[in-house]
């Protein structure tokens, strides 16, 4: 048989001799048992038996000595690549810092030593004690090499890893440190503030790359991962990779400013701080995942990429602390309480993760993944029920809103201001608010809303398929009015009712019909508050003038000669003291609007001067100059006055 220059090539084709050597044996003694053999048979059947045992003897001995020298060629080889492994060790100096030449030297001759050690594996299945040392010696010097190797990955991942640019991570800004203009301390005051509109996050860091490790390195990084993989050490690798890029999120969040805090923490925060840090989490988290865990992904598939699932493996142990540290804050904010002034955060924070979720799924795809995508799920489902409650609880304080006081003035109450601004704010969010406020319980509304219920079947433009949020937000609307209503009656004048109802119902109507609003509401509710606020508007002028007017009324039909001069005078003198009187009253009163302002003082004073100039026209030459104190210009001038929120005073105001 030919052999070849490799000792251990040979064995396996004495072992299939050996196997054929066998069955012709089997077979010969199969033979021999039969009884109807003749002697010459029997004679030929026991020659060849003899022969095949001296084949056989034959062939046990060549494999004994091919055995022997395949081992002794091994430990000659194995000599040389311990001593070359044992060299490097003398050097405490880290094998890599000398250059990716001398660490790929280093990593051939761990080849060596690994390939070795398997053809011992191979050529000692029945182990004496020589065979046994030696393997021992071959795996020591595997050992030892996986530790430096060890050791020069983790220097590597450290000592590479790129300074971060603060320029392209910095997103602090002076609107996070300035007072929060959206938030409230509660209904229950008259201390109302209109919402913030919509924090709006720039793209600018997410589309920025950064190279977490130096490129340089990633290749090296490889190769001694691999090495280590097929050393069976890769638990040893993943390990060191995981701690290290452990420590470089701790670093990330830091830069991002994203401190651990516990939920009882949290929960104890100022209202205005707690707001603050909300801003800055979405923020991080838009960073954090589109741009570290982007590239964390991409460096562990790089150096991990040819070794199954090791890379996923040690993606997500490595990040898996922090993705979820930023997880636990969006879930200890939905777990306290769901005051209105916290809906928008809510909304930010919900819409943000909704919108990551395509890169959380391809992130932390698979098995490995699968802890933090259930995790992720569930704070956004915390936070899709923390809006229905914190939208619910809006309209349950609007309902619940109360005042000792009447609001000064009659002008729009805060309470109009903020909800209007609110709910206009509000339809930034239509496709969310639609998605979640479906899902709401019709049943939880207050006993208020029932009102606002029927509204929305009977208003204009609400056919079958109002949208859940149309819905809602009419029934706030007339949650408000119900309680504007209610607020109407600290007042003790009439007039003044009038006034703050049309103030308010006005106010909400330009909101409806400047806005996205309008397609919510529709034309007919428009048309409908447009009526309501032009009848307060009648009422006030029946409430206000009616019974001064009627002092320049003729009675029946009695002309001035009828009428005595002291009767003439009496009525000039009360209507001037009437006119006086709600000079001095409503000119502290305020119509905020200046169009509907106007509109009310022509109205004013189209009734008003008409009436004095006919009155004064038909007994001017029955009373004395002395006795007419205003003109009907001068009226018309101070009717001007009213409305302005500044009282004034004719007392004393005589024509000279």
């Amino acid at each position: 048989m030919a052999m070849g220059d490799n000792n251990d090539s040979m064995v396996p084709g004495l072992e299939g001799e050996e196997n054929l050597i066998a069955a012709a044996k089997h077979l010969v003694r199969a033979l021999g048992s039969k009884k109807n053999l003749t002697d010459d048979e029997k004679k030929v059947l026991a020659d060849l038996g003899k022969q095949l045992s001296t084949i056989a003897t034959v062939n046990e001995t060549a494999v004994n000595e091919n055995k022997g020298e395949g081992i002794n060629e091994i430990e000659l080889q194995l000599n040389a690549v311990q001593e070359k492994i044992t060299s490097w060790e003398v050097d405490e100096s880290i094998i890599w810092d000398g250059g990716s030449t001398e660490g790929h030297e280093y990593l051939n001759a761990v080849d060596e030593a690994r390939n070795l050690t398997e053809r011992l594996d191979r050529l000692c299945e029945d182990k004496g004690d020589d065979e046994n040392e030696l393997l021992r010696r071959a795996h020591n010097v595997i050992q030892m090499a996986m530790a430096r190797l060890e050791e020069e990955f983790r220097h590597i991942l450290v000592e590479h890893r790129q300074p971060l640019e603060p320029e392209h991570l910095s997103f602090r800004s002076s609107e996070e440190d300035a007072a929060d203009v959206g938030s409230i301390n509660s209904f229950g005051d008259d201390s109302f503030e209109e919402p913030i509109h919509r924090d709006g996050v720039s793209r600018t860091s997410e589309e920025y790359i950064v190279d977490l490790v130096n490129p340089d390195v990633i290749s090296d990084l490889s190769c001694i991962a691999n090495s280590m993989f097929q050393s069976n050490y890769h638990h040893e690798c993943s390990q060191v990779y995981i701690s290290v890029r452990k420590d470089a999120f701790e670093e990330y969040l830091f830069i991002l400013e994203m401190e651990k805090l516990s939920i009882e923490h949290l929960l104890k925060m100022e209202w205005r701080a707690l707001n603050s840090k909300i801003k800055r989490w979405i923020r991080a988290m838009k960073i954090f995942v589109r741009l570290y865990l982007s590239r964390e992904k991409w460096l562990s598939e790089q150096i991990f990429g040819d070794l199954g699932s090791l890379s996923s493996v040690c993606f997500v142990e490595a990040s898996k602390a922090s993705i979820l540290q930023l997880l636990n804050f969006g879930e200890a904010v939905s777990i306290g309480p769901h005051k209105p002034e916290k809906l928008f955060p809510f909304l930010d924070m919900y819409e943000l993760l909704l919108s990551l979720i395509p890169d959380i799924d391809a992130l932390y795809s698979g098995e490995a993944g699968s802890c933090v995508r259930n995790e992720y799920d569930d704070v956004i489902k915390r936070l899709g029920d923390s809006v229905r409650a914190a939208f619910l609880e809006f309209e349950n304080a609007i309902a619940s809103s109360t005042s000792t006081n009447p609001f000064a003035g009659g002008g729009i109450h805060h309470l109009t201001r903020y909800v209007m601004n609110y709910i206009k704010t509000l339809t930034d969010y239509s496709e969310t608010l639609n998605l979640l406020l479906d899902d709401c319980d019709r049943e939880t509304f207050s006993p208020e809303m029932s009102p606002a219920k029927e509204e929305g079947k009977t208003s204009g433009g609400t056919s079958p398929n109002i949208s859940p949020m149309a819905l809602h937000f009419r029934s706030v609307a007339s949650i408000l009015e119900c309680n504007l209503e209610e607020k109407a009656k600290l007042y003790k004048d009439p007039s003044l009712v009038h006034i703050f109802l049309m103030n308010n119902i006005y106010y909400m109507t330009q909101k409806v019909k400047d806005s996205e609003l309008r397609h919510l509401f529709g034309d007919d509710w428009i048309r409908k508050h447009n009526w309501k606020f032009q009848q307060h508007e009648m009422n006030y002028e029946r409430a206000t003038w009616s019974s001064i007017l009627a002092l320049l009324k003729d009675e029946g039909n009695s002309s001035s000669g009828s009428i005595s001069k002291t009767h003439l005078k009496e009525r000039f003198r009360r209507f001037y003291l009437s006119f006086e009187e709600v000079y001095k009253t409503q000119t502290a009163w305020l119509i905020p609007d200046l169009q509907l302002r106007e509109d009310l003082r022509i109205s004013t004073s189209l009734k008003v001067i008409q009436a004095y100039r006919t009155f004064l026209g038909r007994h001017i030459n029955h009373v004395s100059d002395k006795h007419i104190k205003y003109s009907a210009d001068d009226l018309q001038n101070y009717l001007l006055d009213l409305f302005e929120g500044s009282p004034k005073s004719l007392h004393n105001s005589y024509r000279r």
